[in-house]
């Protein structure tokens, strides 16, 4: 993240996104693969001796598929279709915090009393169980791992373009860690 001065002198925060340049390296068709979608390479891999054979003619770090009608194979996909003020929405995989308890997961409260001989952990979620069924049911709120989920931001202002450095300023926070793959999309 960085952070940039409006006119008026407010300072607003950024998130820099290196976006693209994209480029179409197949189209599926309803008629041949079942559903209708484009195949996007980003990222050429720089050594030639690291492509496999399978690779070959897909020489790119990351492939990922999109909905997306009116691209033909070899079009190139670049910040042209953005241009500054526009509001998009970005998603991208959150960050993993690992195996974490029901209060910080959930937010539950712990145990009331954390005095008068209570002898138990004071973050622990109490009774899970029911009478009946004798069980704990599916879906209960239990701990677990947190994070690592696909989430999606949206209405995040473009607030510059800089297309010869391929760079993206949002306005704001996007999901994930520094260096993650994210998906920016008009809205």
């Amino acid at each position: 993240m960085s952070q940039v001065f409006r006119e008026n002198g407010e300072v607003t925060p950024v998130t820099l996104i290196e976006a693209g340049p994209c480029f179409v390296l197949q189209v599926k068709s309803k008629e041949k693969d079942g559903y209708d979608a484009i195949q996007l390479g980003f990222k050429k891999i720089e050594k030639q001796k690291k492509i496999k054979k399978p690779m070959k003619g897909k020489e790119f770090v990351y492939l990922k598929e999109c909905k997306v009608e009116g691209l033909k194979q070899g079009d190139e996909v670049n910040l042209s279709s953005f241009k500054e003020g526009d509001e998009v929405k970005v998603s991208g995989i959150s960050k993993g915090k690992g195996f974490q308890g029901v209060v910080k997961r959930w937010g539950f409260k712990g145990k009331l009393s954390a005095t008068h001989g209570t002898k138990h952990e004071h973050r622990t979620p109490g009774s899970v169980g029911m009478s009946y069924p004798e069980r704990v049911v599916k879906g209960r709120k239990l701990a677990g791992r947190m994070g690592t989920q696909r989430v999606t931001v949206k209405n995040l202002k473009i607030v510059k373009i800089d297309v010869e450095n391929n760079t993206l300023a949002l306005e704001g926070a996007v999901p994930g860690r520094r260096g993650t793959l994210l998906e920016v999309s008009a809205l």
